[in-house]
């Protein structure tokens, strides 16, 4: 059984966005509409990729995470920290120096999640092999995931069934502790994400009843308090932990064909969500074809450009692939000496999920009939439409204001165009038409003002 609905980390502060419309026209699914100049999320089709966040000139979206003070809750707490963390600062840095610092600052535990690549790095062949769908479409990114699930929901059934390191790594882990002697409920296991799409599927996640991880700290939050920390030279060293070797092909899992090269046959790697809907839609219409495996995730340059980074993604990219370099030699030796496959049988047991369910965004009502008819609807309503989708109208385009006005959620007259052949024909008039706009992009809106970005106070003008 997986959650009924989905959790969204992606919120917009009210006060602070003014409806510039820039995040609902870079929002890949459509999720995002503006009434009364402010946006507003449509939640079954947001997918938590981000690109709002990076759009927003006002920093009025935000992402959730939980509060760190909420470690201390658990007697025993582990990190769980992304390679991409080590990427983010300059390679004179160690991971195991950066591991000794998220001690200092509470943990009493801490473990690189691509680890649990390794252990991947056998499943996906055997996985493939009796899989009865072809491709099969990597599970590592939720974003993309949660896309499948909303706008491709045909390609579901392609989706891997298998955890993604994150939860291999949490799943050894917690057994690792559990082994000892140690209580559940005294085992707190906290993962540091590069992304918001990760911190919704940790808290709603797909597949599954339960997630392993207990919460969440955003990459941003955290690598501020170790680059802090390092500065001042504050390495931990009296206590700085036996870290195993992370292999190479680890290193480099969650940058773009990190996890394709390990799959059996033909296989594709895909990186940045608009290049993901395209390859996507060829994929659904049948238009691609004699693909075995198809590596795909929602930001550019994969992990290395996740939202929650603070450094440039190809910096990120250049510094792990030294790190890579840098352990090239041990690479065999790194892969077998892996703490993951003292558990491989537990992992083996409990690395799958169940199958994705399709959640479609484009499903106009659960009544087939009314679906269809409303499907009708909407086609009929884009005859009169422009079809300029200059958004003035607060939804990203004229298709999508179709489908809100059939849906009962706009009208007509949202669009400035359809105002002004309204006004010529006598069916509306130019205060009403007024209102109207200033019911979607907010009061005052269209008066003079200089305060907007890029403006200049004229008083001749």
């Amino acid at each position: 059984m997986e959650a009924q609905i989905f959790h969204h980390a992606l919120k917009i502060n009210q006060e602070t966005c003014y409806g510039c419309t820039h995040c609902m026209n870079v929002c890949p699914t459509e999720a995002i509409r503006v009434k009364e100049g402010k946006a507003f999320i449509y939640e079954h089709k947001c997918i938590d990729c981000g690109m709002c966040l990076k759009a927003c000139p006002v920093d009025a979206i935000q992402i959730e995470q939980d509060d760190f003070n909420s470690i201390f809750n658990y007697k025993h707490r582990v990190a769980l920290y992304p390679s991409v963390l080590t990427g983010q600062f300059p390679s004179k840095y160690y991971a195991s120096q950066i591991a000794s610092v998220l001690l200092d600052l509470g943990f009493t535990h801490a473990f690189e999640v691509e680890h649990g690549s390794d252990f991947l790095k056998n499943e996906i062949p055997k996985y493939q092999l009796e899989s009865d769908y072809k491709p099969v479409i990597s599970s590592f990114c939720p974003a993309i995931i949660r896309l499948i699930q909303v706008r491709f929901p045909s390609l579901a059934p392609n989706v891997m069934q298998l955890k993604p390191p994150v939860d291999i790594a949490a799943e050894f882990y917690r057994k690792l502790l559990n082994d000892k002697g140690l209580k559940d409920e005294d085992i707190g296991i906290f993962y540091i994400t590069p992304c918001a799409a990760k911190i919704a599927a940790i808290k709603s996640p797909v597949g599954e009843s339960y997630a392993t991880i207990n919460g969440v700290i955003n990459m941003d939050f955290i690598y501020n308090r170790i680059f802090r920390a390092l500065k001042q030279g504050m390495t931990g060293t009296s206590k700085l932990p036996d870290q195993p070797t992370l292999s190479p092909d680890a290193i480099k899992w969650s940058l773009t064909n990190g996890e394709a090269v390990h799959s059996k046959g033909r296989s594709i790697a895909i990186d940045g969500v608009h290049n993901a809907m395209d390859f996507l839609e060829q994929l659904e219409d049948e238009e691609i074809s004699n693909i075995d495996f198809i590596e795909i995730r929602a930001c550019d340059e994969s992990c290395a450009g996740g939202i929650l980074n603070t450094n440039n993604r190809f910096l990120t990219v250049e510094r792990l692939k030294i790190r890579a370099d840098r352990y090239a030699s041990d690479s065999e030796k790194a892969s077998k000496s892996n703490p993951v496959f003292e558990k491989e049988e537990y992992l083996k047991e409990n690395s799958r999920i169940g199958a994705v369910k399709p959640r479609s965004m484009l499903k106009m009502d659960e009544d087939m009939a009314r679906a269809l008819l409303k499907m009708e609807k909407t086609r009929k309503l884009m005859c009169f439409l422009p079809g300029i989708d200059c958004g003035a109208c607060g939804a990203p385009n004229c298709q999508a204001l179709a489908e809100d006005i059939v849906q009962h959620k706009a009208a007509l007259s949202d669009c400035v165009f359809m105002q002004a052949h309204m006004q010529t024909h006598g069916k509306m008039s130019k205060d009403r038409a007024y209102k109207q706009i200033e019911r979607i992009l907010g009061e005052k809106r269209l008066e003079k003002n200089c305060k907007k970005r890029g403006a200049k106070d004229d008083s001749n003008f």
